[in-house]
């Protein structure tokens, strides 16, 4: 094991043993170095990953401090990740998400309340409008698709899992788009899909809701591996920050 990765080991345990809090300031490099009985150099390299991957924030000229260590602060990294592998793993990207949103979608059937149905209600409502449109703005669309999915995730009160979904979700966001622009009915389908999703909220059904929402992602996922056997692996350009802004999509 290197130097540098008992360093991460010691400073991960003094926030696991209570010596270090979100927020705290670490002490100076000489006696945090002294105290974990490594090089300042191996030290400098622990903080710079520790920061990397969002444990530790490094503000010049006051010191290095423990982040908030929220779930999306520590799940930052992950998007990298995904973007460096985002052509090779797309199925594999939809099929975690497959999991991940459906499992959430149950929980959140049994926690939801009338004003956030009423508002998964207007998102649908206003993505209905935008579909009958002259001209169909499909990244408006996908803002309403997540903001359908993100209010349903929240709703399921698990915040490492509201993380996740929503790194996936940016993630996928070509292939959603990619389907929408070569399939002409695929915006209605997926429309009524998220209608479907609602019922089951509504009706407060776990399984239904589970069933429905693995179905709606599940389209997707059968989009592209049909796509790919097909030898038509290109997407649209699109960004992948989950802000599509009002630009309209091109085929």
């Amino acid at each position: 094991m290197a130097l540098s990765d008992d360093a991460v080991g010691g400073i991960k345990a003094m926030i696991l043993d209570g010596r270090l809090r979100a927020g705290d300031r670490l002490p100076v490099e000489k006696d945090l170095a002294a105290e974990l009985g490594l090089s300042r150099g191996t030290l400098r390299e622990a903080v710079r990953a520790l920061t990397l991957i969002g444990v530790l924030d490094t503000r010049q000229g006051d010191g290095t401090y423990v982040t908030s260590l929220e779930p999306h602060q520590l799940l930052g990294s992950l998007s990298i990740t995904m973007d460096l592998h985002q052509d090779s793993a797309e199925l594999f990207l939809l099929e975690t998400r497959r999991a991940l949103e459906s499992h959430a979608t149950s929980q959140a059937a049994v926690r939801i309340q009338p004003a956030e149905l009423a508002e998964l209600g207007q998102i649908l409502d206003a993505a209905e409008h935008l579909l009958v449109a002259a001209d169909v703005d499909h990244d408006a669309l996908l803002e309403h698709d997540q903001a359908f999915h993100r209010l349903i995730v929240r709703v399921a009160g698990n915040p490492v899992l509201a993380s996740l979904t929503e790194s996936l979700s940016g993630q996928t966001m070509r292939a959603r788009l990619w389907r929408e622009l070569a399939d002409e009915g695929a915006a209605r389908r997926t429309l009524g899909e998220h209608r479907a999703i609602l019922a089951a909220l509504t009706a407060r059904d776990p399984e239904l809701a589970r069933i429905r929402a693995a179905v709606h992602v599940a389209g997707v996922e059968d989009f592209v591996r049909s796509q790919m056997a097909s030898g038509r692996t290109a997407h649209p350009v699109v960004p992948t920050t989950g802000a599509t802004g009002r630009r309209r999509a091109r085929g």
